[in-house]
């Protein structure tokens, strides 16, 4: 359906002022901030998931030196997705120069629009991971659990990567999610030394966030006590809002376990242009195709709130 005259009539009245609805801010590459970009050049990308040795035995003296097998535990599959959107403008609208006029702000909010859904999108494997989202619209990891579970399988037994009480965001609850990452595990059974690096919260928890971060002291109490977390530098690279989070009690932190959250760009937005021989109306695209995804599921550790 293209935009007429009729749906513009008041760019057609003499004395019009002001046209508004086009130039909202945006939030804009929110996504940056979880996920690691890589490109790709196909249909899909998978990422095997490869399990180590396990603990290393003492060898007798003459014995023979004990062998181990590694394998393949579970793979992460990024299925491209195409999101596009256009609109159209009659000839009739071109000819009274409606277009010239609207064609800047229409074309910005279509980028909107775009940068919207992208959004949308990154912030859904976070919203739908959540420890109890139905298995009917949550995002699972590779190994079939949600991305945020106190059961990951792993050749040794399981992996948490959330809070074994869930709570709501404060002092105890951060410094056992930091003891939790730290006591991580990988495949078969053995230390792996992560750290929490960055916390992402929603708009409702940035305050909470910014006492429990920046304050000397300890938040809440009249005690001369230090502030551990910030006097220690535990989440060195600090907070970042998500205004796509949906649960205002969730709160997740970015370890630095490699290949964790990414996001696969297959092709870049595109914009198209062209005219319709038959109508005359003028068409214009935006087109791109990305996934958000997770390979190891130890990138992220979270929380739902209490």
């Amino acid at each position: 359906m293209a935009i007429s005259r009729a749906q513009l009539v008041k760019e057609l009245e003499p004395g019009l002022n002001a046209l508004f609805g086009l130039e909202y801010k945006r939030y804009e590459n929110q996504h940056a901030e979880i996920y690691n970009e890589e490109s790709s050049d196909r249909a899909f990308e998978e990422e095997v998931m490869l399990s180590g040795f396990a603990n290393a035995d003492v060898k007798a003296e003459g014995a023979g030196v004990s062998y181990d097998d590694a394998q393949e535990t579970y793979t992460a599959r990024y299925t491209m997705e195409t999101i596009a959107l256009a609109f159209a403008i009659t000839e009739e609208a071109i000819e009274d120069n409606l277009y010239d006029r609207l064609s800047s702000r229409y074309t910005k909010a279509l980028a909107r629009s775009m940068s919207n859904a992208k959004e949308v999108k990154a912030a859904a494997v976070l919203n739908n991971g959540l420890p109890g989202v139905a298995a009917a619209t949550a995002f699972r990891t590779g190994d079939g659990q949600n991305l945020l579970s106190t059961a990951h399988p792993t050749i040794a037994g399981t992996v948490s990567n959330t809070l074994a009480t869930q709570a709501d965001l404060n002092e105890t609850s951060l410094e056992q999610s930091l003891i939790d990452i730290a006591a991580m595990t990988d495949e078969r059974g053995l230390k792996i030394a992560a750290k929490g690096m960055k916390m992402i919260i929603p708009s409702a928890l940035q305050f909470t966030a910014e006492r429990l971060m920046a304050s000397a002291g300890r938040v809440g109490t009249a005690d001369n006590d230090i502030n551990a977390i910030k006097s220690m530098g535990m989440i060195p690279q600090g907070y970042s809002v998500n205004n796509y989070l949906t649960d205002t009690d969730a709160f997740f932190i970015i370890t630095d376990v490699p290949n964790g959250m990414k996001h696969f760009e297959r092709t870049p937005m595109t914009t198209k242009m062209e005219g319709d021989f038959d109508t005359g109306n003028v068409r214009y695209k935006a087109r791109e195709r990305y996934v958000f995804g997770v390979s190891d599921y130890r990138g992220i550790f979270g929380s739902p709130g209490a």
